[in-house]
């Protein structure tokens, strides 16, 4: 009796099974590049309107260039899974601005905020991937908003797409008195030599980084497909911990360490070895699949970092420790001092969202302080840098009125939420304005409530956690119920117990689904000031609410 082992399944892994595209996605950017649609926005799109693009340029290629088509206004959550993508959509853009590591001018404030009065609507959104995201954008628009944002530095090449995304750096990076390693060097180092350049430009799915040298571990590296964690090797000096395949959406994985010690001087290197390795190796036969952590779920570390030294390096990286959380809050809320003897001021928005009148006033503002440095963060904050502290309190005070706060109630402070489905097609339920609805009551019923240890609460539209809901200590994912008449009604399913390591914790660890649980988001500072008074009353000593959330019994947490 003879067999035949059956092939192997393509994966569309370029370095084993060649280039021949396995889906429409795939198709469509082996047939033209995502970067080559810009010219096209300005020779033809933006002269002759929104009916002139192509539908791969539409709901493809204009990504490359941080545009996403706008949901339209009269498309209710019931349909978010049964419409197409023509359908979803409205004549009108998201743009992404990319802001590498968050940093901006005061001037390059000026600039983003008149663009949102100008043409956004006085939109503009702080993304908790440190970029500034407007509304309402046309296309015959855009041509001008590329002109200002180059003229001032700053550029949306790359924001959106199968691309190496923003990346994430320290808000503190080169000024804070505790800092490792300042990672600003690298940072521009990589955008300079790699974003834009088109042999990166067609990767398996989006590739997301982070790099920071302070110990707060401020730039949540848990849930990247790279990050550089700034360590002290005991021999080699300050330098780099390596993490790799990271990432949420609907089928979570944290990062993993490979153990090795980046030197600053090999920190690009390095990046651009694990980039292209993920566009070789990574899987691009099923979108949802395509993402580097399943790459290294299937390899393991010890292999990927065999593959990334004798293929893309071409040396051995040193044996290196892991980091350690110390150093504070990474969310950097509150006046600190610099290491220069100013201080930093770190503000808190409602849920990332300004707008153009808000961000021309800040500017204002932090030059009267003496500043000339904002930055924005990866949970959705934004901090003054270099105030000289005796105007900290006139600063404070000038802010107030903004809706920004150095001095949240918790919930203001660790409360997130993403765009929901007042813009996003993807969407099921509204989540913006229900978690400032739910802020405002929970400040009101739970004042003076012993609560000494922050409790975050995050709240996503849709399952592809952009709002980071699983590692959070209440992570709601958006999705519609039914009332007793039949009528849909927005509500959300809960996990709790999730979290990144940090200096309140430890270890990082997803969050515990409870089972059969849905909340109404009318009866959301219910549900969440009832679980929030369960811990306080149970909680043991030292306890943090993932501990206790992973220990109670489940009808503790309903």
């Amino acid at each position: 009796m003879t067999s035949s082992a059956r092939p192997q399944r393509s994966n569309g892994q370029w370095a084993v099974d060649g280039r021949v595209p396995l889906n429409p996605n795939e198709e469509f950017k082996a047939a033209d590049g995502g970067l080559s649609v810009r010219q096209r926005v300005l020779d033809t799109y933006a002269r002759e309107g929104f009916d002139s693009i192509p539908a791969d340029d539409l709901h493809g290629r204009l990504r490359w260039w941080g545009l996403y088509t706008q949901r339209r206004q009269d498309i209710d959550g019931s349909r978010t899974g049964t419409l197409g993508p023509d359908e979803l959509s409205d004549r009108f853009f998201m743009m992404r601005v990319r802001l590498d590591g968050g940093a901006v001018t005061t001037d390059q404030l000026r600039t983003l905020a008149a663009i949102s009065t100008d043409f956004a609507q006085n939109s503009a959104d702080i993304s908790d991937r440190q970029n500034i995201q407007y509304h309402w954008i046309r296309i015959e628009d855009v041509p001008e908003i590329w002109a200002r944002l180059e003229a001032a530095g700053m550029r949306t090449t790359e924001a959106c797409g199968d691309t190496p995304r923003v990346i994430l750096g320290s808000p503190v990076a080169g000024i804070a008195a505790d800092e490792i390693i300042d990672p600003t060097a690298v940072i521009a180092e990589i955008v300079e030599r790699f974003i834009g350049d088109p042999d990166l430009a067609n990767l398996p799915r989006k590739f997301k980084s982070a790099i920071t040298g302070h110990p707060s571990l401020d730039v949540v590296h848990q849930i990247n497909d790279i990050s550089l964690v700034g360590v002290v090797h005991p021999e080699l000096g300050p330098g780099y911990d390596l993490w790799v395949g990271g990432g949420l959406s609907v089928a979570p994985r944290l990062a993993e360490r490979l153990g090795a010690f980046v030197r600053p001087e090999q920190a690009a290197q390095v990046w651009y070895g694990v980039i292209r390795l993920f566009r070789d190796y990574g899987y691009r036969r099923l979108r949802n699949k395509a993402r580097l952590k399943f790459l290294l779920a299937d390899w393991g570390t010890q292999k990927f970092r065999e593959v990334l030294q004798t293929e893309y390096l071409g040396y051995a990286l040193a044996d290196g420790p892991a980091p350690v959380a110390s150093g504070g809050p990474g969310d950097h809320v509150g006046v600190h001092p610099q290491k220069d003897g100013r201080v930093y001021v770190g503000l808190a928005p409602t849920v990332g969202r300004v707008s153009g009148d808000i961000l021309a006033t800040l500017a204002e503002v932090a030059e009267a302080a003496g500043s000339t440095r904002v930055r924005f963060t990866p949970q959705q904050k934004l901090l003054v840098l270099d105030v000289e502290p005796e105007r900290s309190d006139d600063l404070l005070a000038a802010v107030e009125p903004l809706g920004l706060t150095a001095r949240p109630s918790p919930f203001r402070r660790s409360t997130m939420a993403c765009t929901g489905i007042e813009y996003c097609k993807l969407a099921f339920v509204e989540t913006k304005a229900t978690a400032a609805r739910a802020i405002d009551e929970l400040e009101r019923r739970l004042d003076g409530v012993d609560l000494d240890v922050p409790i975050s609460l995050h709240v996503n539209g849709c399952p592809n956690s952009c709002a980071r809901i699983q590692v959070a200590d209440i992570g709601l994912k958006g999705q519609l119920l039914k009332t007793a008449d039949g009528a849909d009604e927005f509500a959300y399913q809960v996990h709790l117990g999730g979290g990144l390591a940090s200096p309140d914790r430890d270890e990082a660890g997803l969050g515990r689904t409870v089972r059969g649980l849905k909340v109404a988001a009318a009866e959301l500072p219910d549900y969440v000031e009832r679980v929030t008074r369960a811990f306080v009353a149970a909680r043991e000593p030292g306890e943090s609410f993932a501990q206790w959330a992973h220990r109670a019994d489940e009808e503790a947490l309903r």
